[in-house]
Order: C-alpha cells, then structure tokens, then sequence
C-alpha cells in the first residue's frame, strides 16, 4: 500500500513515515499545500492521503474539496488541531472520509488508514484477512500462510502480494506495480517488478500444485483462483 502524506510539521510526518514503513507501506511527504496538492492529483496510485488542515499555500480543506473536484475518490484522512465540531464538519463536507485529532496515537492512525483502505476496495472481503483459494494474508498481523502453512515474506513482497490480491482478477502493469509499491525516492532497476513476482512465486506457488500468480504476456501480472 502507498500512502500520501501531506504535512508541514517534518517531526509528525517523519514520525507517521517511520511508522507505516514499518507496516510495510510505501510512503511519500509532501510539506507544501500545494506541493502535495499536485503529488495528490498526479498519476501515482495512491491508497490512502494523510492530510494536515492547516498548511502553507494552499490548506487541507482547499486541496481536498479541489481533488474530489477532479474526480480523485482516494481515501483522505484529514488531521486537525481543532477538536471542534465545526472543525471536523468543514473537513468532511470537503470530501475527507475521516479525521483524526491532534495529538493522536499511531496505532489509531494506523487503524483508521487500513479501515478507509478496506472500505476503498469493494471485489474482495473488507475485514483484515484477505483470501484466494488456500491462500490467506492478514493485513493486521502480516502473517501469510498457504494451505495453514506459514511463508515468511519480506516487506516488498508482502506489499507486492497484498496488492495483487487486493486487485483479484485484474491485470497489473509494470508501471503500476512499480508506482504502487516504490515511493518516489527509490531507485528502481529494469527488471525489478519480473525479480520480485519470481520471487514471490517461489515462496507463493513453487510448492503447491495449484499457481495462483500469472504472467500475462506483454501485460503485467495478475492473481486468480482459476484453472
């Protein structure tokens, strides 16, 4: 998952950052309203945006109502110093799906993110565990496990697979997978997306007579639980 954080306080958005990458999310920072406001409404596919109320150059509220303006549906957590019912009204009637006050626990950030993450995509189930066949990973916990046996991942590839399940059926790009899972300060290799899908498969599918992970020529790749 690839999150959007705008906020012009560097200590909260580094700490937030450190946080969800720890979590495996891929993270991006944006300290300029309207910096971010264009990071926001550029192609990147971004899962979820963090965004600060009050902010230089153009404020939270602003960059929010202006994105649902434009017809961007990504999940918007708004964060607020005002714990006002005004406050928080004015946010949500901009397009934010949630808010959360300052100061606030990481770990009810963290929360808030995956159940507006969960509620964003509608083709698999929305609690914590998502399943393909004997397939099973639990975006809480980070534990993956085939036919109940347990496959240590690393966080790339677990990212890598929560993508791919979260997207059952569809046929992903390279480009997409490479924009989804690397933040923009990465430094990508040609053949990184092929590296980590054949590594992933032999974690995945090397062991089990069903393959679930497949290569559509001059496509992408896509998970599916068919024959």
């Amino acid at each position: 998952m690839r999150i959007l954080i705008i906020e012009d306080d560097k200590h909260i958005a580094q700490n937030i950052r450190e946080f969800l990458e720890q979590n495996t999310f891929s993270v991006d920072i944006a300290h300029d309203g309207e910096i971010g406001f264009q990071l926001a409404k550029s192609s990147t596919p971004y899962d979820c945006i963090i965004l600060d109320r009050m902010l230089p150059n153009k404020e939270g509220a602003t960059i929010c109502r202006e994105l649902r303006g434009t017809g961007i549906k990504t999940p918007i957590l708004m964060l607020t110093a005002k714990d006002t019912t005004d406050a928080k009204i004015e946010g949500l009637d901009a397009g934010a799906d949630d808010y959360i006050v300052k100061p606030f626990s990481l770990r009810e950030l963290f929360s808030r993110i995956n159940a507006l993450i969960r509620r964003s995509y509608n083709n698999l189930e929305t609690g914590v565990e998502l399943r393909i066949a004997d397939l099973s990973l639990d975006t809480r916990t980070k534990k993956v496990t085939r036919s109940g046996k347990e496959i240590p991942l690393s966080k790339k590839h677990f990212q890598l697979l929560e993508f791919l399940m979260r997207n059952k059926g569809r046929i992903l790009s390279k480009s997409e997978i490479e924009e989804h899972i690397w933040d923009m300060n990465a430094e990508l290799w040609s053949d990184v997306v092929r590296s980590h899908i054949q590594m992933l498969r032999s974690k995945v599918d090397k062991d089990f007579e069903k393959k679930l992970i497949r290569t559509v020529h001059s496509m992408g790749y896509t998970i599916i639980d068919e024959e």
